[in-house]
C-alpha cells in the first residue's frame, strides 16, 4: 500500500499531549508533515488508529480477514491477538492459520504466542503448545509477546513448564501478558517476579491500583463477556501511563455496532479527558508491545482515523498506510480465500445420556450472572423429586452439559441457574478454552437435540425449542465462520432472539454460556470431565455432603 493525501481538522498529538487545528500530509504510506495552522474550518478530529491491547479474534466468530472488515469500520487498525482459542483445537496448525489469514489484509495483527494451551489439565483439548513451539514462534518472528499466563498458580508455585515458556520470552525480549484475578500481596510479588507486565482480570479497583503500584499495566476490558469500564474508568485519570483498553472477547453482534470507538466515547462521557482516553487506546499499547503502528508523527505509517467529535466518536474514515480501508460505514477490505480447518468427531447423543440419578438430597448449582465471567456456588434442595435429577424451569434451575468433541465420551452434566430458559435448549462449540460442546436446557430431550445439531454441523451455535431449530455453523475449527461480519451478526442476533423466546433474559446467552466451562475463573464451572471448584482447584461431586 502506498497511499498519499492531505487531511485537515483538529489533530490529536498523543506524544506531545495536545490537540490543535492543522493538516496532516502523507505520501507512499507514511506521514510527511503534521502542521499546526490557523483558519482550519473543518470540524473533524484526526487521531491515530485505535489499538486493541488484548483480544481473542476467535470470539468474534470471524476469521482474522473478516474481523478486519468490521474492526476498521470502528477505527481499530491494530490488535494484540492471542490465538489460544484455535490453538486449543488445532495446536500450531491453528496459530499458523490465523497468521496466514491475517496477512492477506492490511489490518495490523500482532499475534501472541499462547502460553496456556491446553488452558488447564482439567478439561480435554486437542492442541498443545509446548516451550519448543513458543521458541519457534519467537524465532520466526511470528509472535510479538507471550500470551496471557492464565496458570498463575503454576507461576507462583514454580511449575517447570510455564516457567520455561516465561524464560524463553525473556530471552527474546518479549512482553509477557498476565491473567491473575484476585492475586495480590505476596502471591502477586511472586507472580510479577516472572516478568509479567499486564493484567485484564482485576476483581476490584484496589487490586488494580496495587498491581499498578508494583509496575503492571492494567488493561481495562470492555467486551461482550465482561464490561469493566465503569468499574475501572478512574484508572484512566489517575494512571494515564499505565492503562490500556482491550476487548478480550467481542461477539459479532456487538462488533457490528461498535468497538474501541464506543469504549472511548463512553469513557469521555464519564468525564475522562479525551487525550487520556486516546492515549490508552493508541500510544500506551504501541509502546508497551513495540508495535509497528503509526502514532500520527512525521515518518510514521499513516495509520489514522477521522472522527466527527469526541462526544459522538463516530468514525468517518479509517486509513492504513495512507489507504482508505473504510469510510461512511463501508469497508473496502475485500474478502479473501479461506482454508477451512477443523477437528471434530461427531458423537450422537440421546436424551438418556443426560439423565442423572439422584445420589443425595442436595446438589451444587452453578450460579451464572449476566455480563460476568464469575459464577457463584449455590445449593439446591432435591427432596420431593423422583429417582432422577430433573430441571425445574419455573425456578430457573436448568441442566448444563459439556460433551467431548474430540473423541466419544459420556457427557458431564450439572445444574445451572441464571439462564432462565422455560423450554428448549441452547448449545455451542464455543466453550472456553477447550471448545468442547456445551449446552443448557430445560429437558434432556432438548439438550440432545441441540447438542446433535452442533455435532452434525462440525461446530456452531444452536437453539432448539418446540418447532424451532436454528444453527449458525462454524466450520473453521468449530469456532469461526467464513461469512462476512454483518451476516454473522444477524445470525447471532436471531439465535439470541430465539433464546429470549425460550425464556432467557440474558443479554448474550451464548456468550455467558461459553464461559461456563472455563475452570480458571471462580467459582464453579463444568468441564467435560465434571464439576470443578475453581477456588479449591479440584473436581467436586454434583451432590453436596
Amino acid at each position: 500500500m502506498n497511499g498519499h493525501g492531505e487531511l485537515t481538522g483538529q489533530i490529536v498529538d498523543v506524544i506531545q499531549g495536545r490537540i490543535f487545528p492543522g493538516r496532516v500530509r502523507f505520501n507512499a504510506g507514511r506521514i510527511t508533515a503534521v502542521e499546526e495552522a490557523e483558519g482550519i474550518t473543518k470540524t473533524g478530529v484526526i487521531l491515530p488508529g485505535l489499538i486493541d491491547s488484548h483480544v481473542h479474534i476467535e470470539s468474534s466468530l470471524l476469521v482474522p480477514s473478516r474481523f478486519a472488515q468490521a474492526a476498521t469500520l470502528h477505527g481499530v487498525t491494530a490488535a494484540v491477538a492471542d490465538p489460544h482459542e484455535i490453538a486449543n483445537v488445532l495446536g500450531m496448525e491453528g496459530i499458523r492459520f490465523m497468521i496466514e489469514d491475517g496477512r492477506q489484509v492490511p489490518f495490523k495483527f500482532h499475534f501472541a504466542a499462547p502460553s496456556s494451551v491446553p488452558a488447564t489439565p482439567y478439561e480435554t483439548a486437542a492442541g498443545k503448545i509446548g516451550p519448543g513451539d513458543i521458541e519457534e514462534l519467537f524465532r520466526r518472528g511470528e509472535a510479538g509477546c507471550l500470551g496471557e499466563v492464565m496458570n498463575f498458580p503454576g507461576v507462583i508455585k514454580g511449575e517447570t513448564e510455564i516457567w520455561e515458556k516465561i524464560r524463553i520470552a525473556g530471552r527474546y525480549g518479549k512482553p509477557i501478558d498476565g491473567h491473575a484475578p484476585g492475586v495480590v500481596g505476596e502471591d502477586l510479588i511472586r507472580y510479577l517476579a516472572a516478568g509479567i507486565t499486564t493484567d485484564h482480570e482485576c476483581l476490584s479497583f484496589a487490586e488494580a491500583e496495587e498491581k499498578i503500584a508494583r509496575g503492571m499495566n492494567i488493561q481495562i476490558r470492555d467486551g461482550s463477556a465482561a464490561r469493566d469500564l465503569e468499574k475501572f474508568v478512574g484508572l484512566l485519570d489517575r494512571y494515564p501511563r499505565a492503562v490500556m483498553l482491550a476487548s478480550d472477547d467481542l461477539h459479532p453482534h456487538d462488533l457490528s455496532r461498535g468497538y474501541l470507538n464506543e469504549t472511548c466515547r463512553r469513557a469521555i462521557a464519564l468525564g475522562v479527558e479525551p487525550l487520556k482516553v486516546i492515549r490508552a487506546a493508541t500510544y500506551n499499547p504501541a509502546r508497551h508491545y513495540g508495535l509497528e503502528a503509526g502514532l500520527l508523527q512525521v515518518g510514521d505509517e499513516a495509520d489514522l482515523i477521522v472522527i466527527d467529535s469526541f462526544e459522538e466518536f463516530r468514525v468517518l474514515k479509517t486509513y492504513l498506510r495512507g489507504e482508505v480501508v473504510s469510510a461512511d460505514g463501508r469497508s473496502f477490505i475485500k474478502p479473501v480465500p479461506v482454508e477451512r480447518k477443523n477437528r471434530f468427531v461427531p458423537s450422537p447423543m440421546a436424551a438418556a445420556d443426560f439423565a442423572v440419578r439422584k445420589r443425595g438430597e442436595r446438589a451444587y448449582v452453578i450460579g451464572a450472572k449476566d455480563g460476568e465471567l464469575f459464577t457463584h456456588r449455590l445449593l439446591v434442595d432435591l427432596r420431593g423429586q423422583g429417582d432422577y435429577v430433573e430441571p425445574r424451569p419455573g425456578e430457573d434451575l436448568l441442566k448444563i452439559a459439556v460433551v467431548n468433541r474430540y473423541h466419544p465420551a459420556p457427557p458431564a452434566v450439572g445444574l445451572v441457574k441464571g439462564f432462565g430458559l422455560q423450554k428448549g435448549a441452547i448449545a455451542s462449540s464455543v466453550a472456553h478454552d477447550s471448545h468442547n460442546v456445551i449446552a443448557v436446557g430445560a429437558t434432556d430431550q432438548d439438550l440432545a437435540r441441540a447438542v446433535n445439531l452442533v455435532m452434525t454441523n462440525g461446530g456452531g451455535l444452536a437453539a432448539v425449542g418446540g418447532d424451532h431449530c436454528l444453527i449458525l455453523p462454524l466450520p473453521v475449527a468449530g469456532i469461526m465462520t467464513v461469512d462476512d461480519p454483518w451476516v454473522t451478526a444477524e445470525k447471532e442476533a436471531q439465535l439470541d432472539s430465539l433464546a429470549r423466546e425460550l425464556g432467557s433474559e440474558l443479554a448474550a446467552p451464548f456468550v455467558t454460556m461459553s464461559f461456563m466451562a472455563l475452570p480458571v475463573i471462580p467459582q464453579l464451572k463444568l468441564s467435560d470431565r465434571g464439576l470443578f471448584d475453581v477456588e479449591k482447584m479440584g473436581f467436586i461431586d454434583l451432590f453436596a455432603p
